[in-house]
């Protein structure tokens, strides 16, 4: 991939050490002046702590998790154009829900029920080895009924009583593809643009891009609720949040239910805050020295997570105390919000960090891989997240931050029409199905009311308007005011980018 705007060129790390090592030189050899002092001082600037030094806490602690007044960090030429959000929350349903028992209404499969799924439909495609060897693929009509919701008429099911309310402030896509069929390549896949582990996610790209807007928070924070069915949920694993060649100073903060919200964040018995200081500072001062002998990057990052763990001692405590919170938000939410990590904990302390402009904030809830005992399962999944999606988008919203906050709903891919395992009028299962899925954007540069593309009468296959996940990643960092083909960054030899190297663009169908 060539570059035509040498303005946004982004160099690898190898490129950006040897010419560091030439600066350091330079201001050794010339001004006696030591570029680790020059590099650190600089870091402490551009994180917005340089007053006062090192030792002196870093951050207005009276003030704990107030937002920056502007980004700090970032590129240069970064956003590339007016963005229409400066934050955005991702809701990822791990597992895969299934469309067509949630938003994909197909009235006419009903009179379909048990019939064999037609090979015109199927068309040869890939299945996993759950279902390949079945004998049959028997149709299997929802169970659920559907109504139409809004002003904008959009058909929902009964599942999801609470985001039938907010149908008029989203835009439905009925048609995501991918090419991943399995869990482990297919989130992977969605979260950093590549099935193979080792990328770069989108919360680390936005950091990298953008920078941050609060001082005392990460720019990139992730949580992992728990979830009410009792089956087995898929391992989520920490690369899905990871910088990858990334700086590690990009990779998102998970933020955990229990014991310390971060590891580590509370000082050992017996430590005080002066002591932490004092050995944080001490730390700093050798790792300056290495960062003068070796000039690695990574040396500035370990810096600048130290004093990050440091300043988050207090604003993070602060950040997920809820007790001040109204009891009509807290109703708002329902009664999972007092519960400490459910998804509604989770999506108003998403909110709580929208109001401290934390970059990204993206939530997983697992649980939704319903190969059988889809009627038992598939219902206490709707009831941990429909009531908080609502309350999410509606305090967003009466705050005022919906109009520059993005909102993302979906999964890594579809279920399939036809029944896996033992099929009733009451039950049956579905097996993993990436040729058409459901995702829904809200917020900040996104139209109100909208459903972008169709199904055919099966929910198989996509008739108008597919959207690849490059696609959906090319709109969120569109709403985000960046050009996804020029987000790019030098890495064993390739220009990598978040929406790899084909040919994808933002879903404009969906775009205000």
């Amino acid at each position: 991939m060539s570059h035509d705007h040498d303005a946004f060129r982004v160099e690898g790390p190898i490129r950006e050490q040897v010419e560091r090592m030439t600066r350091r030189h330079f201001f050794g050899r010339t001004t006696g002046m030591s570029l680790g002092t020059a590099a650190l001082a600089g870091l402490m600037a551009d994180e917005g702590f340089a007053a006062g030094g090192i030792g002196n806490g870093l951050a207005d602690q009276s003030r704990p998790g107030m937002p920056a007044k502007k980004a700090v960090g970032g590129l240069p030429g970064l956003p590339h154009f007016p963005p229409k959000a400066k934050r955005a929350i991702y809701l990822h349903m791990n597992g895969g829900p299934s469309q067509i028992d949630l938003v994909d209404y197909k009235p006419k499969l009903d009179k379909l029920f048990d019939k064999d799924l037609p090979d015109s439909v199927r068309q040869g495609q890939r299945l996993t080895t759950m279902t390949s060897g079945q004998s049959r693929f028997p149709l299997a009509p929802s169970k659920y009924k559907f109504a139409q919701h809004g002003k904008s008429g959009m058909w929902v099911s009964e599942l999801l009583p609470w985001t039938s309310k907010i149908v008029d402030d989203i835009a439905l896509i009925k048609t995501v593809w991918t090419e991943a069929i399995n869990h482990d390549p297919a989130v992977t896949y969605i979260c950093t643009g590549h099935q193979l582990p080792g990328r770069a996610s989108l919360g680390s790209w936005l950091s990298y891009g953008l920078g941050t807007m609060n001082e005392n928070l990460p720019a990139f924070v992730v949580m992992t609720a728990n979830w009410s069915s009792k089956a087995a949920a898929q391992a989520l694993y920490n690369r899905l949040w990871s910088a990858g060649f990334l700086a590690s100073k990009y990779q998102g903060v998970a933020l955990r239910a229990q014991g310390d919200p971060v590891l580590f964040l509370s000082n050992p018995a017996g430590v005080d805050a002066t002591t932490r200081r004092r050995a944080l500072d001490a730390i700093n001062r050798l790792n300056q020295r290495e960062f003068e002998a070796t000039a690695d990057p990574e040396t500035q990052a370990r810096i600048a997570q130290y004093e990050m763990a440091f300043r988050m001692q207090t604003s993070v405590p602060e950040l997920i105390d809820i007790s001040k919170e109204p009891k009509h938000i807290l109703e708002m939410y329902g009664p999972d919000v007092h519960r400490p990590g459910s998804f509604a904990r989770c999506a108003l302390l998403a909110r709580r960090m929208a109001e401290r402009d934390v970059r990204f904030v993206q939530i997983f809830h697992r649980g939704w891989d319903q190969h059988g005992n889809l009627a038992g399962d598939l219902p206490l999944q709707c009831k941990d997240v429909d009531q908080a999606c609502y309350a999410l988008i509606t305090d967003l919203k009466q705050r005022g931050l919906l109009d520059d906050t993005l909102v993302i709903w979906g999964g890594e891919f579809g279920r399939t029409v036809y029944c896996q395992g033992p099929l009733s009028r009451e039950n049956y299962g579905r097996d993993h199905h990436p040729k058409c899925f459901p995702v829904w954007f809200a917020g900040a540069g996104i139209k109100k009311g909208v459903v972008y593309g169709e199904t055919d009468d099966f929910s198989y296959n996509v008739v108008e308007n597919p959207a690849h996940i490059h696609d959906l990643n090319a709109t969120i960092l569109h709403c985000l005011g960046i050009d996804h083909r020029r987000l790019t960054f030098k890495f064993q030899g390739l220009d990598m980018r978040l929406t790899g190297v084909e040919d994808h663009n933002p879903v404009k169908g969906i775009l205000a």
